[in-house]
């Protein structure tokens, strides 16, 4: 019998597989890749609602998806469970990013936090008063947040291909500035966009987060034993009328900051695992099933060096990057433009869409961050420049992901929705181009200088 420990070459095509997932993974750990990825998802989604297939883009997303337990069936559409369900874990992440940069990064001192909550101020209501200004029409004014919103990944995604000339300030403006609008949008939602609220849902809601409260006391550590309370929450603000989605932001709100109390410390734990699985592999006859109990411990120490917000947000960033964003983009950004109907009142949500993004976002921005540098709350990071708050403006017209989920919820009808979508997808590719073009620029000044 083979003793478990003896070292064995590895065959040609393990070696092939080895080195495609180590290059797959260097390659999805690029912030400019999810980005790209959700862009051509997007342009996708635009494709097939305007070709010849374009009926079957409306029957697949309409396709029904059930869940029964016994003689209880839930059943929704597959584009409710996208929206509704996989962008819960969307949410999650954010609410998980949230909660870290509070806890340690661009939030966590009223110093660092004070000039990106200014400009992201400025940033959600210079845009939302020029939609409201176009749009005067009550019936259109429900469109009024879609404009308000950064899309983290995609700004972020395009920063990222001006390279490294760019300071490291600007990277952690623009991530403070897209977190703050992204809690800012959540508010949103919450406050304007969910329906009347029932209270036997928030019960059940409630049930839920002290589930998870109860769960965390304990100790217990395994994110999947968190599933079954955060469906819970999830279904009881469904059952309340507020945004389901919301439940991932509770979570991750919610999700510890601090790595988890142990008795020994986790390297240690790991060592004397490692120490033992290796004496009893070198045994003289060894028991495999003798090993399971030093890899078992090995694998709790594993889980325990890092902090709970750090790990599951790691674990779940590739999937949420590369899975459930680009899916959503796909179920959501096919709109037929032969079939949209730009007349009468669309074609104010459409303009009002993209003006308010690309002029004012940036307007905003720099607004919001002048008057705090002017009145003395705040002072300009270091290494960054006017300019390069002027890029960061642009790129926060890339409102893509969130904005899309807002138009969804703002308008029942489609031909609003189709040209708040439309008015989305095209002035995120605007802005997109802008802040490249004005961004090549700042960082040739930057090497002249």
């Amino acid at each position: 019998m083979n003793s478990p420990n003896r070292a064995q070459e590895p065959t040609a095509p393990q070696i092939l597989a080895e080195r495609f997932f180590s290059a797959l993974e260097r390659f999805l750990h690029v912030e400019a890749v999810s980005g790209v990825v959700l862009l051509l998802a997007a342009a996708a989604a635009l494709i097939w609602a305007n070709s010849p297939w374009a009926p079957s883009y409306e029957h697949v997303w309409h396709t029904p998806v059930s869940i029964s337990v016994g003689n209880a069936t839930f059943s929704q559409s597959l584009h409710f469970w996208i929206n509704d369900g996989l962008m819960t874990v969307f949410f999650l992440v954010v609410g998980m990013e949230i909660r870290r940069q509070i806890h340690e990064g661009a939030l966590s001192t009223a110093a660092l936090a004070s000039l990106p909550l200014a400009a992201a101020v400025g940033g959600v209501a210079v845009p939302a008063l020029i939609y409201l200004t176009i749009n005067t029409d009550p019936a259109l004014q429900n469109g009024w947040a879609i404009p308000t919103a950064t899309d983290i990944a995609f700004a972020v995604g395009v920063l990222a291909l001006l390279g490294r000339s760019i300071p490291g300030s600007i990277r952690v403006f623009l991530l403070a500035l897209a977190i703050i609008d992204d809690i800012a949008a959540v508010l949103i939602i919450a406050v304007f966009y969910s329906s009347g609220l029932d209270y036997t849902g928030l019960l059940v809601a409630v049930l839920g987060v002290a589930i998870v409260r109860g769960f965390q006391a304990i100790g217990i550590a395994s994110a999947f034993s968190y599933l079954l309370p955060g469906a819970i929450v999830w279904y009881g603000l469904l059952l309340s009328g507020a945004h389901p989605t919301l439940a991932g932001v509770v979570l991750g709100l919610m999700t510890p900051v601090l790595r988890r109390r142990t008795r020994q410390q986790p390297v240690e734990v790991a060592t004397r695992a490692l120490n033992e699985f290796g004496e009893r592999s070198h045994a003289a006859t060894v028991d495999v099933r003798e090993l399971v109990s030093p890899v078992h411990r090995l694998e709790e120490a594993q889980r325990d060096l890092l902090p709970p917000v750090v790990r599951v947000q790691a674990a779940l960033h590739p999937w949420v990057a590369f899975g459930i964003m680009p899916l959503f983009a796909l179920a959501n950004a096919g709109v037929a433009i032969d079939g949209a109907d730009l007349g009468g009142a669309s074609i104010n949500v459409f303009g009002g869409v993209m003006l308010a993004l690309i002029f004012g976002k940036p307007i905003g921005i720099l607004l919001g961050s002048w008057l705090a540098v002017r009145v003395g709350l705040s002072r300009l990071p270091p290494a960054v420049t006017w300019h390069g708050l002027l890029v960061v403006g642009c790129l926060g017209g890339i409102g893509f992901t969130m904005s899309i989920f807002i138009a969804m919820l703002a308008f029942a009808d489609a031909h609003l929705r189709a040209a708040a979508k439309l008015g989305v997808l095209l002035a995120s590719f605007v802005a997109a181009v802008v802040g490249l073009f004005i961004g090549h620029l700042y960082v040739r000044k930057l090497r002249a200088n």
